[in-house]
């Protein structure tokens, strides 16, 4: 278990490259290597760069996480030095990535078709463990670049090959996953401010102000200060590319696309630091919730379960009319992290793994409102008499309701944050009540546009869903009923008065007025 001083807030350390002023911030959860690349980037060299900085009195400071803190005034003189190339290592590694090409050539058949499934996993294993080999055994600069390419080469032949002999990626007949190898050159890194960083973990935090690059380096922070980063020993070059390819595998819908995600994982992220959920639950269990909340709504086609079945559509078929959206999105997040690149859980335990992918699915699929009832019913009865944290299905329980509270979250939000996503969500709906009509399927009063408006859409699901659900998950956390529960309160409030405006008749205009009087 985790207590409150486990999650400390960042360091920030001032520095002199080259007399341009620069600083960096990260968590006691970095480690050395952490903090060097960081450097490294900032002064603009490479990250085998030697790097070494000086205080104001001419001393050396390590590289840590403990090292001193300084001010603006006294910033950490850095000093770099890229390494010389040489040969010898590079010709080594040479010899073996020119091995395991011929193992890559040596699985094609006379007739060019290539055993991907059985080799795809092995090589594409070994290449990661070669490259993380490259980089502790410290190759020289030149060689690991020309290194890195070949590797690059190959995992490239790897995946087109696998993708044209083994059209495994088709999921759906109107989906097509986008399994690339991913490019971090366009993902620039961002320094956050400290007002941004406690920003972050408010329920009030306005998503609307973010471009997508942005939301990646906000969602990265957000791995890091959990200390998930540390706890499952990722990458973090893996953690940019996992969410990478978690951004390509959102569909540009008007609501359920990736700023929907970022906005679920921070609303799950502003309850961790509100409830201090980390006294509660350990950081496996904070990872699982986090996680789930990334990848519970990817490649949603933008037409709910009701349509799937309906319309008997592939997804439908395949998990025979059960929850098929959310099974698809757990297949998906899944099939990510099947591709080593992508693989933030690489590096824990078969056991730890199994429990990891056990819980994501249970949370995903928790998201199905048709299942709202039951788990809300199933979660009322485990806090009589008292809740207990030590068992594991009233856990269970508690993390399923705090992804769909997540999920179903904006009205909590303030009514300038939460307006604009009715917007996009009855955009949504309207698009498949029209497709809905155009194909002589039912249609859900709730999404026809010639009868539903924006209050109707949202009074009655804060009074008998919201609200509800965020009063009892209330009795666990009383901090809960000022922060979430009011907010919810106010925007039920200002939806029955726009309602009651828009259903009060017009006032009569002057002419109106006028031709009246001389009737009289």
């Amino acid at each position: 278990m985790g207590n409150a001083s486990s999650i400390e807030p960042t360091k920030t350390i001032f520095l002199d490259i080259d007399g341009k002023k620069e600083k960096i911030m990260f968590s006691r959860h970095c480690g050395s290597r952490d903090i060097h690349d960081l450097i490294a980037h900032a002064a603009g060299v490479s990250r085998y760069a030697e790097i070494s900085l000086k205080d104001s009195a001419g001393a050396f400071v390590s590289l840590n996480p403990t090292m001193p803190i300084n001010t603006q005034s006294s910033p950490y003189k850095v000093t770099s030095k890229e390494p010389s190339p040489t040969t010898g290592d590079g010709e080594v590694f040479t010899q073996v990535l020119s091995q395991v090409a011929s193992q890559f050539n040596n699985h094609f058949s006379k007739e060019g078709v290539f055993k991907v499934e059985e080799m795809k996993t092995d090589i594409a294993t070994r290449l990661s463990a070669l490259e993380r080999k490259m980089e502790l055994e410290g190759l020289k600069a030149v060689e690991i670049e020309k290194c890195k390419r070949d590797i690059s080469d190959i995992k490239d032949q790897i995946w087109n090959a696998q993708k044209k002999f083994v059209d495994f990626n088709r999921l759906s007949r109107d989906t097509h996953i986008m399994n690339r190898k991913q490019t971090l050159s366009t993902y620039r890194k961002y320094t956050l401010s400290q007002e941004t960083i406690e920003y972050l973990k408010q329920p009030t935090f306005d998503i609307w102000h973010w471009e997508p690059n942005e939301m990646l380096s906000l969602l990265e922070h957000m791995f890091h200060e959990l200390g998930l980063v540390a706890e499952f020993n990722i990458n973090p070059i893996t953690l940019k590319r996992f969410f990478l390819c978690v951004q390509e595998n959102y569909r540009n819908n008007p609501f359920h696309n990736f700023r929907h995600c970022f906005c679920v994982t921070q609303m799950m992220y502003g309850m961790i630091h509100l409830c201090h959920l980390w006294e509660v639950m350990t950081r496996e269990d904070l990872g699982i919730l986090m996680t789930a909340c990334v990848c519970h709504d990817l490649d949603h086609p933008g037409y709910n379960n009701t349509y799937q079945i309906n319309a008997r559509t592939e997804l439908a078929i395949r998990y025979n009319d059960i929850s098929p959206l959310e099974n698809h999105h757990c297949a998906v997040a899944f099939k990510i992290l099947s591709n080593p690149e992508c693989n933030i859980f690489a590096n824990v335990d078969k056991d730890t793994f199994k429990r990891i992918r056990a819980g994501i699915t249970m949370l995903i699929l928790a998201t199905d409102m048709a299942r709202h009832g039951e788990i809300m019913d199933n979660f009322k009865m485990k806090l009589e008499p008292e809740f207990d944290y030590k068992n594991k299905d009233s856990l269970d329980t508690l993390k399923m309701v705090l992804i769909k509270c997540c999920d179903i979250s904006n009205e909590v939000r303030p009514m300038e944050v939460s307006e604009p996503w009715v917007d996009c969500l009855l955009e949504e709906y309207f698009n498949q009540s029209d497709r809905e009509k155009m194909e002589g399927l039912p249609v859900a009063p709730f999404m026809d546009r010639d009868k539903v408006t924006k209050p109707t859409a949202q009074i009655g699901f804060i009074k008998f869903v919201l609200i509800p659900m965020f009063e009892t998950v209330a009795k666990l956390f009383p901090v809960i009923d000022s922060t979430m529960v009011e907010p919810l309160r106010i925007a039920r409030d200002r939806y029955e008065d726009m309602k009651e405006k828009n259903s009060m008749p017009p006032p009569p205009s002057q002419s109106n007025k006028k031709k009246t009087v001389t009737e009289k």
